[in-house]
């Protein structure tokens, strides 16, 4: 019997996540779709948080704000702009139909949009998902390429500030390159990413 497990995509990327979000203390954070009961959790301890999902939370926090949003539908998102974001283990399932929205094979390019659409001018995105050989899960997630996600996000304006990774046995790499990351078969791609344009 162990004292607990300190490894894993949600154990490493929602410490890594809120280490970064606690050292640029930005003015406004929004997150999209992260675990409340854990990244957000670490979050509040020490500010406020905008959540945006498109599943309801029907309990209530200090300061926690809430606000059911589809992140596929750009009109949503009209009235949001902030410094500092954060997408954890979430973009992958967009337009897949696990979480009631609607079916789109492009849906986590549309999210990569409207989250680079929400940031202000040197802003930050915090953003982590599934890496591996690519492949998609219907009603379930997508497993990216490491650099498809670097590539895309340069697409609309985001530049790469730093890549950390978790491998396929639960261990994190931080700072890592990309091509670190290309014999996993299901890690997690952590990535900041910074509004350039």
């Amino acid at each position: 019997m162990t004292s607990g497990v300190a490894r894993g995509h949600y154990f490493h990327q929602d410490l890594w996540a809120a280490r970064h979000v606690y050292t640029q203390r930005p003015r406004l954070h929004i997150d999209v779709g992260s675990r409340v009961d854990g990244f957000i959790a670490h979050l509040l301890v020490f500010r406020e948080v905008e959540v945006l999902d498109v599943r309801p939370l029907t309990s209530s926090v200090r300061a926690l704000r809430f606000r059911k949003t589809d992140l596929m539908q750009a009109r949503s998102i009209d009235d949001v702009s902030t410094d500092s974001l954060s997408c954890l283990h979430a973009l992958e399932h967009f337009g897949l139909g696990r979480y009631g929205d609607p079916i789109n094979a492009d849906g986590w390019f549309i999210g990569l949009q409207n989250l680079a659409r929400m940031l202000r001018l040197g802003g930050r995105l915090y953003l982590s998902v599934p890496i591996g050989p690519q492949v998609i899960e219907y009603n379930a997630q997508r497993i990216f390429k490491p650099g498809t996600v670097v590539i895309s996000a340069q697409s609309l304006g985001l530049n790469l500030v730093e890549f950390s990774y978790v491998d396929d046995a639960g261990e994190f790499h931080e700072n890592s390159s990309i091509d670190d990351a290309s014999s996993c078969k299901f890690g997690c791609g952590c990535y900041v990413f910074e509004r350039a344009d």
